[in-house]
C-alpha cells in the first residue's frame, strides 16, 4: 500500500512529514536518504537505472500491402492522447506503401511530432493495425511494464526530452533522433512496484471513465427533452409539457420579443481607450461557458464613447454572429462585446435568457442558414430579428423551461469540474509515484 496518508481512496489527504520533508530537501538540492541523483534527477536508491533501448527494443514487422485487402491505419495524438484509428482503406488507396504491423502492447513515437507528446500504447481494439514509417514502434524488455513507461514518458522531464531529441528549423518540422533518445537514461522501479503503481493509476483512471459517463448521460438527457420540450415543425404543442400548462404555443419573431444589438471595436491605435474597467467581448472566448461574467479585455469609457459598441444588461445573450457562428453565453453584469456579436437582450416580461439560451442549437441552425458573406459567413442583426419561433403564450412556463434546462446545465458544470479535479489529482500522483517522492509498498 503506498505510504499512510498520502493516498486514500479517490482523494490525496495530508501528505506525511516524510514525504513533504523529501520534496522540500529536493528542493534545496539535499538529497534525501536513500536517494541518488544523476543527470536525470533524483530517484530511490533500489530503482534500476538503463539505458531507454534497455527498457525498450525498437521492433519492425514489415507488411506488404494487398490493393484488394483492407487495412486499418492509425495516427498517434498531440499531448499523449494515444494511439487511435485513421479508418479502415484498401491496400491500393494508400500512397505510401512501407508499413509497418502493430500489436497490442507496442509503444509508438511519432518522428515528426514527438516534441508534441505524439506517443502511446496501442490497445488491444487496435491489435493488428498498421503503421507508416512515420512511426518508430517498440516492445518491452524484459522489467518495463509498458503502461508505466508510457506514463513516466509524460513526467516533464522526459517531455522535454522528447524535444532536445529533435532536430529542425520549425516546431512543425522536426525530426526525432531516435537513437540519441535510446542512450538516454532512465531510472525505474521494480516490476512489482510498477504492477502496483499501475494499479493505483488505474484506479484514477476508472474514476475519469465514470466522470465522462455521468457527464454523457445527463448530456444525452438533455439531447432528448430538447427535442420533446419545443413543438416540431408545424405543430404548436410539445411531446413533454410541465403540468399545469396547455394552451398552444405560438409564433414570434425574434425581434418582437427581443432587442439585436450589435458590437464595434474602438481604435487599437489609441491607448486611452483599452485597459479600462468596462467589459469587451470578442467571440473567441465565448466557448462552451454558460455565463460570462468578465472579458479577457476591458476598454475605458473614452473607449466606449468613441466606438460603435454598445452597452448590454445583464442577462443579455450573446451570440457570436462571425467565425464560428452560434456560440452563446448569458452575460452576468453589463458590458459589451465587438462586432463579431449580434447580442439578443430580452424584452423585459416577454422572453426568459434561459429558455431561448436553451435554443442555442435553434439559433445556431437559423444564424448558418442565413448568414452571407464573401469573405466569410455572417448573419445581420435585422436577420436575427426576423427569426421565427415558437414561444409558450406565458412568461411563466417560459422560466420553468428555462430552470429545468438550468438544472441540467448545473449537474454537467458540476460533473466537470469533479473531472478536472480527477484529473489534476491523477497527475499530482503521477508526479509523486513516477519520480519515487511516494514509494508504493508490498
Amino acid at each position: 500500500m503506498p505510504e499512510k496518508s498520502v493516498i486514500a481512496e479517490k482523494r490525496v489527504y495530508n501528505m506525511t512529514p516524510e514525504v513533504k520533508e523529501r520534496i522540500d530537501q529536493i528542493r534545496h538540492g539535499i538529497v534525501p536518504e536513500g536517494y541518488i541523483k544523476s543527470k536525470d534527477g533524483i530517484y530511490p536508491g533500489d530503482w534500476t537505472s538503463k539505458k531507454i533501448g534497455q527498457w525498450l527494443q525498437l521492433m519492425e514487422r514489415p507488411i506488404s500491402l494487398e490493393d484488394e485487402e483492407k487495412y486499418e491505419l492509425v495516427t498517434v495524438r498531440r499531448r499523449f492522447g494515444g494511439v487511435d484509428s485513421r479508418g479502415t482503406y484498401l491496400g491500393k488507396n494508400v500512397l505510401v506503401k512501407n508499413y509497418f504491423c502493430l500489436c497490442t502492447g507496442d509503444f509508438v513515437i511519432s518522428k515528426r511530432q514527438i516534441a508534441h507528446g505524439a506517443c502511446g500504447v496501442v490497445p488491444a481494439e487496435l491489435d493488428g493495425a498498421v503503421v507508416s514509417n512515420e512511426y518508430n514502434v517498440f516492445i518491452p524488455q524484459e522489467g518495463t511494464n509498458i503502461n508505466i513507461f508510457n506514463l513516466m514518458m509524460q513526467l516533464p522531464h522526459y517531455r522535454r526530452l522528447f524535444y532536445l531529441m529533435s532536430d529542425g528549423v520549425h516546431i512543425e518540422k522536426l525530426l526525432f533522433k531516435t537513437d540519441d533518445w535510446m542512450r538516454r537514461s532512465l531510472a525505474m522501479p521494480s516490476l512489482e512496484e510498477q504492477a502496483r503503481i499501475a494499479s493505483i493509476l488505474t484506479m484514477q483512471d476508472q474514476i475519469i471513465e465514470l466522470e465522462q459517463q455521468k457527464i454523457e448521460e445527463i448530456k444525452k438527457t438533455k439531447r432528448f427533452f430538447l427535442e420533446k420540450m419545443f413543438p416540431k415543425e408545424g405543430q404548436a404543442v410539445p411531446e413533454i409539457r410541465f403540468k399545469g400548462f396547455t394552451a398552444p404555443w405560438e409564433q414570434r419573431k425574434l425581434g418582437d420579443i427581443a432587442d439585436i444589438v450589435g458590437g464595434g471595436t474602438p481604435s487599437t491605435g489609441n491607448p486611452s481607450y483599452w485597459d479600462g474597467e468596462i467589459d469587451w467581448y470578442a467571440p473567441a472566448e465565448i466557448a462552451d461557458q454558460i455565463y460570462a461574467n468578465s472579458s479577457q479585455k476591458k476598454i475605458t469609457d473614452s473607449g466606449y464613447e468613441n466606438s460603435s459598441a454598445k452597452m448590454l444588461p445583464p442577462g443579455t445573450v450573446l451570440f457570436t454572429s462571425r467565425a464560428g457562428i452560434g456560440k452563446t453565453a448569458i452575460l452576468i453584469r453589463k458590458g459589451c462585446t465587438n462586432q463579431g456579436f449580434q447580442s439578443i437582450v430580452p424584452h423585459r416580461g416577454e422572453l426568459d435568457s434561459y429558455f431561448i439560451f436553451s435554443r442555442t442549437e435553434e439559433l445556431k441552425r437559423y444564424g448558418e442558414l442565413v448568414g452571407a458573406g464573401s469573405t466569410f459567413v455572417e448573419v445581420s442583426g435585422k436577420q436575427m430579428a426576423e427569426m421565427e419561433l415558437m414561444m409558450p403564450p406565458t412568461m411563466r412556463e417560459q422560466q420553468t423551461i428555462g430552470g429545468f434546462f438550468q438544472q441540467l446545465d448545473h449537474l454537467i458544470t458540476l460533473h466537470q469540474r469533479k473531472l478536472a479535479e480527477v484529473g489534476k489529482y491523477k497527475k499530482a500522483l503521477m508526479q509523486l509515484l513516477l519520480t519515487g517522492l511516494v514509494r508504493v509498498n508490498a
